[in-house]
């Protein structure tokens, strides 16, 4: 997803653009998705609604005018730049789901309005950041999800082949090994709720489950975190790098309004 289309495309921008991109339109919208988030989340207490439920509806079908307007705004001023923008699709599909039907059949529908909160991420150049560093991290931590599917499949495999006999509400299977060596992964109630039980029949299992603990919880999992950390760091200098773009942009659509200002005053 890129940023807004910026100064180049259009060396003066419209009144249409200028508002779009102005500091107190973005603040305007920002704290519109955080009342409409705060009243969709009111409206999970029958309480509320009983007592303030048409305040909270009205608001709703507000914000709801409010998102479509921003959208309708940004068509104006962008034209077809405004598909080329991956977070001005996003906004697009959020305000869409809004119209799709919420009676009684659409429960689920219905429940997925609070997506409209997601818009945060759009709005908040900081948050844009986070989700560009974890989106670009995806290809890289393909071969780590290899690699820890293959540590837990033969970990599975070794199991079951161990302790399915003894436990088989927890090794029976490959699949409930998998599940189990995941809650052992997590460290969820991993000792006393499983490894210490299986002690008590095998005394030395500790053997295997705790080069496991340190393979999957300590090793692997750290490697998922450097590659986001990693990937972040570039998306952060990728921003720097942008915004350095837009300010010369910027400055030499200035220095052209200067030389037409100057030529237009020795004509004269």
């Amino acid at each position: 997803m890129t940023a807004t289309p910026a100064l180049e495309d259009n060396p003066t921008p419209s009144l249409a653009q200028r508002i779009a991109e102005s500091r107190w339109f973005t603040n305007f919208i920002l704290a519109v998705i955080i009342i409409n988030a705060v009243t969709l989340g009111l409206e999970t207490r029958s309480d509320v609604m009983g007592y303030a439920g048409g305040l909270i509806q009205a608001i709703d079908k507000i914000a709801i005018a409010i998102f479509t307007g921003e959208i309708a705004l940004k068509l104006f001023a962008y034209r077809m730049r405004f598909f080329r923008d991956g977070w001005n699709l996003f906004d697009l599909i959020i305000v869409i789901s809004a119209y799709l039907p919420a009676g009684a059949g659409f429960s689920v529908l219905r429940a997925l309005r609070i997506l409209r909160a997601l818009r945060l991420i759009s709005i908040v150049p900081s948050m844009r950041r986070v989700v560009q560093g974890l989106l670009s991290a995806i290809p890289s931590m393909g071969s780590v999800v290899v690699l820890l599917l293959l540590i837990f499949y033969i970990a599975s495999v070794m199991a079951t082949k161990l302790f399915g006999a003894a436990f088989p509400q927890w090794f029976g299977t490959i699949g409930e090994s998998f599940y189990s060596l995941f809650q052992i992964m997590t460290l969820e109630s991993w000792s006393m709720g499983i490894v210490r039980p299986v002690m008590e029949v095998y005394p030395y299992a500790w053997v295997f489950f705790v080069p496991f603990v340190l393979i999957s919880s300590f090793v692997v999992l750290n490697l998922f975190i450097a590659i986001i950390v990693s990937s972040m760091q570039e998306a952060e200098g990728e921003a720097s790098h942008q915004e350095r773009e837009d300010i010369l942009h910027e400055i030499q659509a200035l220095r052209g309004q200067i030389d037409v200002l100057q030529a237009d005053l020795k004509g004269r």
